[in-house]
């Protein structure tokens, strides 16, 4: 008996999927989720997932036979005015054009999705009632941010485990914090210092995000425990859930995690 062919998916049907999932109507103003390389009609051999796209990340999109990366944080946030190969990411777009490859970047809408970056963090931790810490008008379930309940567990031990589940190398905490005791989590993958007042209001005894300030710090621990992971090590999880929605919508395609992503922080 023949085998049949498997379908190739396209980039647009790809990122139909992905849309289905982080709807673009959920991105921030500031951002540029989408396609930001290639044709949309173009079928697609393998995706290679990562945060950010990097010319060592495009050069791994080549050998491995992937003709579409997608990322969480987008190649382009505003647009060039040249493309002379001065900087990394003209480069890339050349090198991407050039050799066929498609770039695709969900962002702030797959921040704000249900299930999205924040949820997949709160599932990380074992956090139960969930809900969204900023949610948006139209919908209870999507927003930014996450709050929930976590078993009971001192704050010390909280702080271990958060470092151990995230594979933190460096965790910096608000020292001075008055929660002996750990029952409500809030949790924004990325820049999520501007939530804390917001966890505090909805009586979150701790917070973890990334890219706190010092006077986020000063001015907010002893009111509550305030957690910094890492940039890159709360939003790594943007991966498994970008190759969730891939590899059920197309069992076929291979959906490939980028072994060149790199914590573009490094600690001593």
């Amino acid at each position: 008996m023949r085998k049949e062919s498997k379908i190739q998916p396209t980039v647009t049907s790809v990122a139909e999927a992905i849309e289905r999932f982080a709807p673009k109507r959920l991105q921030e103003d500031y951002d540029n989720v989408g396609l930001q390389v290639g044709s949309p009609d173009q079928h697609v051999t393998g995706v290679l997932l990562c945060l950010d796209v990097t010319e060592q990340v495009l050069q791994e999109a080549r050998e491995r036979k992937c003709n579409l990366i997608v990322s969480h944080h987008p190649l382009l946030f505003r647009g060039l005015k040249e493309l002379t190969g001065a900087t990394p990411a003209q480069r890339i777009v050349i090198g991407a054009l050039r050799d066929g490859i498609a770039i695709y970047s969900a962002h702030t809408n797959l921040d704000s999705a249900r299930d999205g970056v924040s949820y997949e963090m709160a599932h990380i931790l074992g956090l139960e009632d969930l809900r969204p810490l900023e949610p948006r008008p139209d919908s209870e379930y999507e927003g930014l941010g996450i709050i929930g309940n976590i078993k009971p567990v001192p704050a010390i031990e909280f702080l271990r485990r958060v470092k151990e589940d995230f594979d933190v190398k460096c965790l910096r905490y608000s020292a001075a914090s008055p929660h002996l005791v750990i029952r409500k989590v809030a949790l924004c993958g990325g820049s999520g210092a501007s939530f804390i007042r917001k966890a505090i209001a909805e009586h979150a005894d701790a917070i973890v995000t990334a890219d706190v300030k010092y006077h986020d710090f000063t001015d907010n621990s002893d009111r509550i425990l305030i957690a910094d992971i890492g940039h890159y090590e709360s939003e790594l999880c943007a991966r498994k859930i970008l190759s969730r929605i891939i590899r059920e919508s197309f069992p076929d395609c291979q959906a490939l995690f980028s072994q060149t992503d790199r914590n573009p922080v490094a600690y001593l």
